[in-house]
């Protein structure tokens, strides 16, 4: 911490001290600092590891681009680290939809879904800029198979495994979701926009954790409203009418940057492609952690993986242009999970008197 907190001072041209740990991951330690003005910053250094590169390469370009996360102030890139703006306290998506105010989760809801469908609309023409930036730092690494056909073929492989007779034509099914439209309709996003990565601050949504920053089909944003949050562990049932609403503010703000998503056709043929997508990335996922079946965050209010799985399969089940997929999970809701006896994923603590899980 002593080398973070000098390192960090001498790109920022300040001293800092009185590091507070504000939890990073295994790739990154993330502190706010005292500097020696008097006011605070935050610092996050990453550790070794072509993995950790790739999120520091990420994060570092998403920030330069001032694409919706805190001012970068400095950056290292030997150690590597950067300094940020601190953006204080303020509420997240996660602590008002597991609170107990139903207006507050509501409008959070919508200040989140209508943040990202601005922000996506806004760097729909700097794709090329940040996919420089992102290139310049990570040039002795080897490319990465995308992380669809990495599912994809994991999906098949473990089904293989299970002995359970899928449909002929799944491969191929399979191996037509491609991007879920990330040729046609290409925008920004953090990668990983769930609940506690997202401030409700009083100037608006402000993003934090660009580790996944990149450019993806918008419909791959758009399924963390209908599904929700496709790769989070704070997924809960939204009431009825929830979802819809919020995907329509989302939309509503991208059209401005591709007026074909406004066609219904459109729009919904590539919500299915997005919605067979994360439902294959967290089948891949979560099936090794139903073993075990612990809450999937240790700390705050979680459903179990066995709650979440059953919910997507539940979803995909009724995915009419992927008719092989909808089969298959099927035949998992039936073989696997008829065995568990976890009850249904309940809906959200804030719209249900502030009850947790």
């Amino acid at each position: 911490m002593e080398q973070i907190l000098r390192r960090a001072g001498d790109v920022l041209g300040t001293g800092l001290t009185d590091p507070v740990d504000l939890g990073g991951s295994s790739r990154s330690a993330v502190l706010r600092c005292r500097t020696a003005a008097g006011g605070s910053v935050v610092v996050k250094a990453f550790k070794g590891g072509d993995g950790a590169v790739r999120c520091f390469a990420r994060e570092a370009a998403a920030l330069s681009l001032g694409l919706g996360g805190p001012q970068l102030l400095a950056v290292d890139p030997i150690v590597p680290l950067f300094v940020m703006a601190d953006l204080g306290a303020a509420p997240t998506l996660a602590d008002v939809l597991l609170g107990d105010d139903p207006k507050a989760a509501e409008e959070g809801l919508l200040v989140w879904a209508r943040g990202l469908g601005r922000l996506g609309a806004a760097s729909v023409h700097r794709q090329a800029e940040f996919e420089r930036l992102v290139a310049e730092s990570t040039t002795v690494l080897s490319p990465e198979e995308p992380w669809i056909r990495q599912s994809v073929t994991k999906l098949l492989l473990r089904l293989e495994e299970t002995g359970i007779a899928v449909p002929s034509e799944l491969a191929g099914e399979l191996a037509r979701i491609g991007t879920a439209g990330g040729e046609e309709y290409p925008a920004f996003t953090p990668g990983d926009t769930c609940p506690d990565n997202n401030l409700l601050t009083p100037d608006g949504l402000r993003l934090i954790d660009f580790e996944a920053a990149c450019y993806q089909s918008v419909f791959l944003t758009a399924a963390y409203c209908r599904m929700p949050f496709s790769t989070c562990w704070c997924v809960f049932r939204l009431p009825l009418g929830q979802a819809e609403a919020i995907e329509e503010a989302y939309r509503t703000e991208i059209v401005a940057a591709y007026p074909a998503l406004a066609e219904d056709a459109v729009w919904q043929a590539g919500m299915q492609q997005a919605i067979a997508a994360w439902t294959v990335y967290t089948t891949v996922w979560l099936v090794p952690r139903t073993a075990e079946n612990k809450p999937l965050h240790p700390r705050r209010p979680s459903p179990t993986a066995r709650q979440v799985l059953r919910h997507r399969w539940e979803m995909a089940s009724g995915l009419t242009d992927f008719p092989a997929l909808a089969e298959t999970v099927g035949l998992l809701l039936r073989k696997i999970a008829g065995d568990w006896d976890d009850e249904p994923l309940p809906g959200y603590p804030a719209f249900a008197g502030g009850r947790a899980s």
